[in-house]
């Protein structure tokens, strides 16, 4: 043997008798050589690291009635799950374009999907932001079928490197694209008690909105720079402890939850995002197009509601649906991340 050639490394072998950071779970983070261990995950109802289960599949399926020859668009690609069974719908015949803004897993999407046969001939994938649906159709011309899921991949939450979630310690970025804009770290540099707590009631009906805002605020004047996940959450922690003890834990996890949420939405501008989108759907859609939306919080499903009952009565749209929909209880079950989902539908006149 060549006394250069690098001897083998072993794996660093986690502690305890189950990985419990993200990068430990190397089982979970490949799929195709561990089926049987991401099978075991999902049946014990969580998600696999480096993974994201697609929500409402079998009702955004029966709502899109899609058939071979038609063109649609899957505007939010994320892990390709709901992409998927759409290009199954499709049977090889017509074509399905595919967008996301996330660089790092759109890449990731695309190897996965041309794997499974799904090659330019039947699938375009691009990076944009699905504002610019107008872009798409210039091309593609009038779309049958249109799904927009505007949750976040679980790939993004659970990966600490993105700083998505309070529970890992990592960079506080929260950007969708991380190439694109000022991560939520340099947004908190720049804002104002008042912006911070209007920010937080706006974006995630945070209830102490008030008293989150005031200590961040002050932490910043005092020349503290927030720049982890783990800094935020314990911010949060020290204002929040006027909360009886009986209740405090769990409001303090939930206002954890709503602040990284409004930060989220603000330093990917996704309201405006969204709201140009729905301006530009109904000229995206040939008669008869059909129109899925999952959201995930009020201030989303508000928009969307809002837009489809006021282009129903101005008559473009013929039919929206009367009520959300929400994923089955045993879907909630086996995946506790759909609990938050409401599904609205529309239909171009």
């Amino acid at each position: 043997m060549d006394k250069q050639e690098q001897k083998h490394k072993r794996r660093v072998r986690y502690k305890g008798t189950h990985p419990r950071s993200y990068k430990e779970k190397y089982k979970e983070l490949q799929p195709e050589k561990y089926g049987d261990t991401v099978a075991h995950v999902i049946r014990k109802g969580s998600t696999p690291a480096g993974m994201h289960i697609s929500i409402c599949v079998k009702e955004i399926l029966e709502f899109l009635q899609i058939v071979p020859g038609q063109i649609g668009l899957d505007a939010t690609l994320g892990y390709g799950g709901h992409a998927l069974e759409m290009l199954k719908c499709l049977d090889s015949k017509g074509h399905l374009y595919a967008l996301d803004v996330d660089s790092i897993e759109l890449t990731r999407t695309r190897e996965r999907l041309e794997k499974l046969g799904y090659d330019d001939k039947i699938l375009t994938i691009q990076q944009m932001n699905f504002s610019n649906i107008d872009q798409i159709t210039a091309g593609s011309g009038p779309l049958n079928f249109v799904l927009a899921d505007l949750g976040v991949s679980s790939m993004q939450i659970d990966n600490p490197d993105r700083g998505f979630s309070y529970k890992n310690e990592g960079p506080l970025d929260l950007r969708l694209n991380p190439n694109k804009g000022i991560s939520a770290a340099e947004r908190l540099k720049e804002i104002s008690k008042d912006e911070l707590q209007g920010m937080l009631i706006e974006n995630a009906d945070e209830p102490y909105a008030e008293e989150i805002s005031r200590a961040i605020i002050s932490k910043i004047k005092k020349g503290t720079d927030i720049t982890t996940t783990t800094q935020l959450q314990c911010i949060i922690n020290d204002a929040l402890q006027f909360i009886p003890i009986d209740k405090r834990k769990d409001e303090i996890k939930k206002s954890c939850q709503r602040t990284f949420q409004a930060l989220r939405i603000d330093v990917n501008n996704e309201y405006e995002v969204l709201y140009e989108f729905l301006e530009k759907l109904p000229d995206s859609l040939a008669p008869g197009g059909r129109v899925a939306i999952l959201s995930f919080h009020s201030g989303e499903d508000r928009l969307v509601k809002k837009s489809f009952k006021r282009l129903l009565r101005e008559g473009v749209y013929q039919e929206i649906a009367p009520d959300i929909i929400r994923p089955s209880t045993e879907e909630c079950r086996l995946n506790s991340r759909a609990r938050s989902t409401k599904m609205r539908w529309a239909i171009k006149a």
